[in-house]
């Protein structure tokens, strides 16, 4: 909690209407004359190094990109040599094994100190032989370790019954996406051309072909996964060359169907490098329409500029457009309207009707009605995005919505788990034994419910459902689901953006939609923990590594921008306006914003897989701080 003196709360008023002035036309000038916003989504560097290791694969290698590449990797080298998962994070082994191929396949000296180091890490840690799946796949795939070095993932799964404990669809839709190409180049043991043949000996403590064992054992459930492994690969010569081939057409009608166009399968990364790579393997020329197509799916997530180069895990616009009309409709109903009819319309051009999504699969019945996290992906709308869309459009003061709206409200009450929360993508994703399958070393192949997407929901349901009670049984089931999921701290968990001030957000502006009194424990002991974690400076700030360790208290890292106006606008929708906190949290915030009306933060702001993977948005310094600033103007001037 703080406990410094700060100037005179007095002179908030005269410099916060021209922050806001500033920072919204600054955010109004960064909108796509199309009417959508976009901003950069950087990961940690594995994407980039698996871009270069790409173009080794396929013997198209682009050196000047390349180096751009390498020269943004060089860049992000932490001082013990390590690559970390995100911005000031511990050094990870799997990261740092393909940035150390990738930067050699550039052609790196490996007696250069960068290299030397980042060598010492990995052998500090055990070798290449500890790194994930992920990373050893992508090793074999180069040659540099057996086969028998990573899981048994035939193809012949896309023939189980879906009664089988597992099946495609009780997964995630991004691991439906990676996965089934993956069948493919593992079943046929794809090779890289490697053209300048590049390998990586020296990472392995004992020789790579000498290695025993690569699968790290997690408990009882996991060796009875590792059991049925052998028995898989040791009842290989069993399998049909009829059932083969029928497997391979299953998998690859699956993936076709789903292509997307120049948006990419599953409209991320590591899928479309997958069916990119897959569709070479089995024999389409490069000249083919959709092999031509894939690859520029590909190099659109590129982010080139004049002396780095990096590429993104996927594009954001619609979310980015959703949430930066949320601030301007904060900011400025009026000045802002020509530039939010514009977005509106773009919008509902992109939402979903009558396509063949997946959501289908365990909801045949439910018309369409979401929107997708990126300009076109069309199987696989998001309710969360969904939710923020179509409470904007409720919220925006703007005709012809309704329609919209209510499209998306039933879609969304379409797609409620049975214990009334919300996954992200998937319905009732729950198996949760399948994380302990050799594949699943990352833990991360399922879409369960979470207290931030269910609380958006609420946000949204609780708007509309005055003048339709039939909204009403969706709604009570889902405050139940969040009331059971508060921690006894009062926070609440964060799984799509970081961490626990994140998850309080959530909860806390969808709240405030609702009639539940401000003296509920929902509110008071959110507020007593929001308050507890509040920094000296009047920011408040949380590190991914409590992703790993949730006894991490967020007071023990600096403040940044979108994690204080999280912060902020919870205390705010919880009736905590006149308090010291909010008042030297907009301090904080003021004292922070640069001389073009943006701010900058550098931390990566969310996790695409708690303790797997996390992203930064580009967008959270430019959009959330003008929305706290502005609802704190917009609630003082009511009183």
């Amino acid at each position: 909690m703080f406990t410094e003196d700060y100037p005179s709360l007095l002179s908030i008023p005269s410099s916060l209407e021209s922050s806001i002035q500033r920072a919204q036309q600054k955010l109004l000038s960064l909108q796509h004359e199309d009417g959508y916003w976009v901003f950069e989504l950087e990961a940690d560097c594995t994407i980039p190094a698996e871009y270069i290791m790409m173009m080794h694969y396929l013997d198209d290698i682009d050196t000047k990109l390349q180096e751009k590449i390498a020269v943004y990797l060089r860049a992000r080298q932490s001082e013990d040599g390590s690559y970390p998962l995100f911005y000031g994070g511990i050094g990870d082994i799997s990261c740092s094994v393909k940035v150390y191929y990738a930067l050699k396949m550039a052609g790196d000296d490996t007696n250069l100190p960068h290299m030397l180091n980042l060598r010492g890490y990995i052998l500090q840690q055990g070798g290449a032989a500890k790194a994930n799946v992920f990373t050893r796949i992508a090793l074999a795939i180069f040659e540099q370790v057996p086969w028998r070095g990573v899981p048994f993932i035939p193809v012949e799964i896309m023939l189980l019954p879906k009664w089988f404990p597992f099946h495609i669809d009780k997964v995630s839709y991004w691991s439906r996406t990676v996965m089934i190409p993956l069948f493919i180049l593992c079943t046929l043991e794809a090779k890289a051309k490697n053209p300048h043949k590049i390998a990586i000996p020296e990472l392995f403590i004992t020789p790579a072909d000498q290695e025993q064992h690569y699968f790290p054992e997690r408990g009882l459930l996991n060796k009875f996964f590792l059991f049925l492994d052998y028995i898989g690969r040791k009842s290989r010569r069993l399998v049909s060359k009829k059932m083969h081939e029928r497997a391979i057409e299953k998998a690859s009608n699956w993936f076709t169907e789903r292509l997307n166009g120049e948006d990419g399968l599953g409209a991320i990364f590591p899928a479309m490098v997958n069916v990119y790579q897959a569709m070479l393997l089995l024999g389409l020329p490069k000249d083919h329409p959709n092999v031509v197509t894939a690859r520029k799916a590909i190099d659109n997530l590129l982010v080139i500029k004049e002396n780095e180069a990096y590429c993104q895990p996927c594009l954001s616009p619609v979310w980015d457009t959703g949430l930066s009309l949320l601030a301007l409709q904060e900011a400025n109903l009026t000045d802002t309207k020509e530039s939010r009819n514009k977005a509106y319309t773009w919008l509902k051009n992109k939402q979903l009707s009558d396509e063949a999504g997946d959501w289908r699969t365990h909801r045949p019945n439910l018309d369409g009605g979401g929107w997708a996290f990126q300009h076109n992906n069309p199987h696989y709308p998001d309710v969360d995005d969904t939710a923020v869309i179509a409470f904007g459009m409720a919220t925006s003061g703007l005709d012809d919505m309704q329609e919209s709206i209510h499209r998306a409200t039933r879609w969304i009450i379409g797609m409620q788990d049975k214990d009334g929360g919300y996954g992200a993508f998937d319905v009732d994703n729950t198996c949760y034994y399948l994380n302990e399958i050799p594949f699943a070393d990352h833990g991360a192949l399922l879409d369960p419910p979470t207290a931030d997407v269910s609380a958006r929901c609420v946000m949204l349901i609780a708007k509309v459902a005055q003048d339709h009670e039939e909204y009403l049984p969706a709604y009570e089931r889902c405050i139940t689901y969040l009331r059971n999921e508060q921690e006894e701290n009062g926070s609440w968990f964060g799984r799509w953006g970081s961490n626990y001030i994140y998850g309080t957000w959530s909860v806390l502006i969808a709240l405030e939609q609702t009639s539940i009194a401000k003296s509920d424990p929902l509110y008071s002991k959110a507020v007593t923990w929001l308050k507890s974690v509040q920094h000296l400076d009047g920011g408040w700030g949380e590190d991914n590594q409590n992703y790993f360790d949730d006894s991490l208290s967020s007071q023990f890292h600096r403040s940044t921008i979108c994690q204080s106006s999280w912060a902020i606008l919870a205390l705010i929708a919880a009736g905590e306006i006149n308090s010291d906190a909010v008042k030297t949290g907009i301090h904080y915030l003021l004292s922070q914003q640069n001389t073009d009306g943006l701010w900058t933060d550098s931390h990566h702001n969310a996790p695409g897989f708690p303790r797997v993977f996390y992203l930064k948005y580009h967008g959270y310094d430019k959009f959330f701080p003008l929305w706290a600033l502005a609802k704190y103007r917009n609630e003082m001037n009511k009183q």
